[in-house]
């Protein structure tokens, strides 16, 4: 039943919800790899995985469009 009602959502989603969604999806099944081998997502992942894995890390983030002051960057203001 769920996985009729998630084919019929799909169906809606814009390309950019499609590359979300699948992004989650590699996250989902690389976490579930690395806790059933025991070792380290760098060890056990190809570099695509793992360039997915923190592109669905990023995603999840909450964007609050809050940046650091310009100062922040200024290489004088560090020292």
């Amino acid at each position: 039943m769920l996985r009729d009602t998630l084919k019929e959502e799909i169906e809606h989603l814009s390309e950019s919800q499609l590359r979300r969604v699948a992004d989650y999806i590699t996250l989902v099944k690389l976490q579930t790899q690395h806790t059933s081998q025991n070792e380290p997502l760098w060890q056990c992942a190809t570099s695509a995985q793992r360039v997915q894995n923190f592109r669905a890390w990023v995603e999840q983030l909450p964007k609050t469009g809050l940046s650091l002051p310009d100062e922040a960057f200024n290489r004088e203001s560090i020292y």
